[in-house]
C-alpha cells in the first residue's frame, strides 16, 4: 500500500510527520515536492530586508522525516480516476491515498500587466527579487541625478501584503532614503477577512509606519512604471502584487471545495491552501498558515484509520472519518518593526505582539524537529 503526500508546505510536513508515527511499517510513504526544503513562508517577507534569515527559514526534507521516501520533482497532473501522479521528471506513482498539499500561486486574475510587471512574493527567491528591484530603482534614482521619492506599490492588503508594505517602508527607513509606500485594495479595509479590532489594529500600524492606504481601489492596468486604477495613477518604481491567489497548474489553477473531512474523492485528500474548505459548521476556511496545520492533524487521523480499515480487509462498515472544525485562537501579522496580534476578542500590539510571532515561527520550526533553525528564528526576530 502507498500513501502520497503532494507538497511539503506546512501541511504536507505536518501531515507526512504524524503518518510516520501512525502508518504501519508495510505502508509505502512518499513525499514529493519540488524543493528540496520546507519554508517556513509566513516569514519569506522578513527576507526583503534580511536577506540572512532566509537560511533559518529553509529546513532540508531530508532533516525531517525518519521513514518517508522524499522524491524532488514538479507534480504536473493529479488523475484521481487512475489514482496516479505524474511528475515532470516523466515519472508516475500511483497511490492508494493521496492528499494534495501543493499550496496555491499568485492570480492576477487577466489584470492587463500584472504579470509582467508585479513582482510575487511566495518564495525566498521572490523576496530577494523585491529587494534587488527597490535597490535598483534607488540606483536609477541617483544616475538620474534626481532626488524625488523612490515609488512602491503593494497590490493586495491581505496578510502577505500587509507584511510586504512594511518591510519595503522599514528599508528605506534603514537605508535612509525618501520612498513612498502606497498599499492598494480593492475592498474597503486592509486585512479584509479579518475581524473589525484586528483590521483597524493593522490599518494604525500601517500609516505609523509610513505606509499609505488606498482601500475601495481596482486595479486596472499595470506597466513598467505605474499603477493604474479606477481611482487613478499610482507610480511605481517597484510594484509587487499579492492581490489574490489561484490552485496550480497540477490542480488545474482550481482550488476545488473539499468536503468537511477534507477528502474531494473515496482516495484522495486535499488539505491547506490547494483547496477551499468548508469545516464542520459550515463555516469558510481562510488560506492561512495556521488552517493548513490543523487541517493536516484532522487528515493524517483520517488516513491513519483508512488504511487500518484496508489493512484488515475491509469487512466491517467504513470508517467514519473525523470532521475538521475550524479552531484558530488568533492572528498575527508583522509591519516592518512593528506586530499587531489578536488572541481571543483582544488585540495585542508592541513587545508582546512581536513575543507571540516569534514563539509562532520558531515553534513551528521546533514542532518539525528544526531547533536550530528554530534558534536562528527567534535570534533574527529580535534583530528585527
Amino acid at each position: 500500500m502507498r500513501v502520497v503526500i503532494l507538497g511539503a508546505g506546512y501541511a504536507g510536513v505536518t501531515l507526512a510527520r504524524r503518518l510516520e508515527s501512525t502508518l504501519p511499517p508495510s505502508v509505502d510513504l512518499v513525499v514529493v515536492d519540488e524543493s528540496d526544503t520546507h519554508l517556513v513562508k509566513h516569514e519569506v517577507h522578513r527576507v526583503i530586508r534580511r536577506p540572512s534569515v532566509a537560511d533559518a527559514i529553509q529546513v532540508p526534507l531530508s532533516e525531517l522525516f525518519d521513514r518517508a521516501t522524499v522524491r524532488t520533482d514538479h507534480v504536473t497532473e493529479v488523475d484521481r480516476d487512475e489514482r496516479r501522479v505524474h511528475l515532470a521528471s516523466g515519472d508516475v506513482l500511483a497511490y492508494d491515498y493521496a492528499a494534495v498539499c501543493l499550496g496555491s500561486t499568485t492570480a492576477d486574475y487577466g489584470i492587463p500587466g500584472v504579470a509582467e510587471h508585479g513582482l510575487p512574493l511566495t518564495s525566498v527567491d521572490d523576496a530577494l527579487a523585491i529587494r534587488e528591484a527597490f535597490f535598483d530603482a534607488l540606483g536609477a534614482d541617483s544616475a538620474d541625478g534626481g532626488s524625488e521619492a523612490v515609488h512602491v506599490v503593494v497590490g493586495g492588503a491581505g496578510l502577505s501584503g500587509v507584511q510586504t508594505a512594511g518591510e519595503l517602508a522599514a528599508l528605506a527607513r534603514e537605508e535612509g532614503v525618501d520612498a513612498e509606500v502606497t498599499l492598494l485594495e480593492q475592498l474597503d479595509d486592509v486585512a479584509p477577512n479579518f475581524p473589525p479590532n484586528f483590521r483597524e489594529a493593522v490599518r494604525d500600524e500601517l500609516q505609523s509606519r509610513g505606509v499609505s492606504i488606498s482601500t475601495g481601489t481596482t486595479v486596472e492596468r499595470a506597466t513598467a512604471d505605474a499603477v493604474e486604477t479606477d481611482r487613478g495613477r499610482f507610480d511605481a518604481d517597484v510594484f509587487v502584487w499579492t492581490g489574490g491567489i489561484r490552485g496550480t497548474d497540477a490542480m488545474a489553477g482550481d482550488r476545488p471545495i473539499v468536503r468537511k473531512d477534507l477528502r474531494l474523492d473515496t482516495h484522495t485528500f486535499v488539505v491547506g491552501d490547494a483547496a477551499r474548505a468548508v469545516d464542520a459548521d459550515g463555516e469558510p476556511v481562510p488560506a492561512s498558515a495556521s488552517a493548513a496545520l490543523r487541517e493536516a492533524r484532522t487528515v493524517a487521523a483520517n488516513i491513519a484509520r483508512l488504511v487500518d480499515y484496508e489493512s484488515a480487509n475491509g469487512d466491517d462498515f467504513a470508517p467514519r472519518l473525523d470532521p475538521y472544525r475550524f479552531e484558530v485562537p488568533g492572528w498575527i501579522v508583522t509591519v516592518g518593526e512593528g506586530t499587531v496580534a489578536q488572541l481571543g476578542p483582544e488585540v495585542v500590539t508592541g513587545a508582546a505582539a512581536k513575543a507571540m510571532k516569534t514563539a509562532v515561527g520558531a515553534g513551528h520550526l521546533g514542532s518539525v524537529g528544526a531547533v536550530r533553525d528554530a534558534v536562528e528564528l527567534v535570534e533574527a526576530e529580535l534583530r528585527a
